[in-house]
């Protein structure tokens, strides 16, 4: 009777090697809450908040409202890591809650649909409001203010902001150097070139052959919230030639009316067909005024 009960317990013991033990860490990551809002984004009424304004109407616009479905990596040749990856789905998940206009896309080919969805479906003045206000929702304003106080513009600040931007950034723009420029005098290391850039490349022209894109949604919103949230002016100094763009931290940018940037006409390819350059300009800068004036 003994032996039969020794024999019953060690049938029921069950061995080590068949635990699951170590399965199930990799799924409770995938079902993680990041990984759900990656994949189910929240809805958003903030379309409502622009509801009002007149969108411009676009010649030979994609009824389907959607761009190339062709792989991002496959199209551009970049290798995105999971960290660049994670990046540019949370700023495209920004824009698009910027904007109130959702794509099912992922990686650097959901952020190109977004920023192309706010080029053809708002006017120059809240294309760049609403880049600003998807910079602020992607990053944390305590933090903005934080760098804001404890790093007022110095050489030191500069040289920081450059070197960051070529080792955090690179998933946006591309390759990028630090290079040096007279500043008071004294040769400082803050200059990033970017070699070519990867937005205006692979994302802004590529898709659409328009200038526009690239002043409205990159340069100017960048300029601006830069300066505004972080308190460094930055000038950005795009060449449509090579598709090289230069950041000048510590530089005030050009006025629109004296920048070259806005003198250069648009491609003959452009498929946006949308004016960038006197209309638009004399246009944001009365709005700049009529916002000046409620404030003095």
């Amino acid at each position: 009777m003994e032996s039969a009960t020794l024999l019953l317990q060690s049938n029921f013991t069950a061995p080590r090697a068949l635990t699951t033990r170590a399965v199930v860490p990799f799924r409770r990551r995938q079902d993680s809450r990041v990984f759900s809002v990656l994949r189910n984004p929240p809805a958003t009424d903030n379309a409502s908040k622009f509801a009002q304004h007149e969108r411009i109407p676009i010649a030979d616009h994609d009824p389907a409202g959607h761009i190339n479905n062709s792989s991002s990596s496959a199209s551009t040749g970049y290798q995105d890591s999971w960290f660049h990856l994670l990046a540019t789905n949370h700023l495209s998940q920004s824009v698009q809650f910027a904007s109130g206009i959702r794509n099912k896309k992922r990686g650097y080919e959901s952020l190109v649909e977004a920023a192309t969805a706010v080029y053809k479906n708002y006017n120059p003045i809240l294309q760049r409001e609403l880049v600003i206000l998807a910079l602020q929702r992607a990053f944390p304003r305590p933090i903005l203010a934080l760098i804001r106080t404890v790093m007022p513009n110095s050489r030191f600040t500069r040289e920081f902001f450059a070197a960051f931007t070529t080792v955090f950034f690179a998933w946006l723009v591309g390759a990028c150097e630090v290079k040096e420029s007279e500043v008071n005098g004294r040769r400082e290391r803050n200059v990033v070139n970017i070699k070519k850039c990867r937005l205006l490349q692979k994302g802004f022209l590529e898709e659409s052959n328009c200038v526009g894109m690239c002043l409205n949604l990159c340069k100017v919103p960048s300029q601006t919230f830069i300066k505004d949230f972080l308190g460094m002016p930055v000038n950005m100094v795009p060449n449509f030639d090579d598709m090289s763009c230069e950041m000048v931290f510590g530089e005030e940018p050009l006025k629109p009316e004296d920048d070259p940037a806005f003198k250069q006409s648009c491609f003959k390819q452009c498929k946006v067909k949308q004016k960038h350059t006197t209309n638009c300009i004399n246009q944001y800068n009365k709005k700049m005024e009529a916002d000046h004036d409620k404030c003095t």
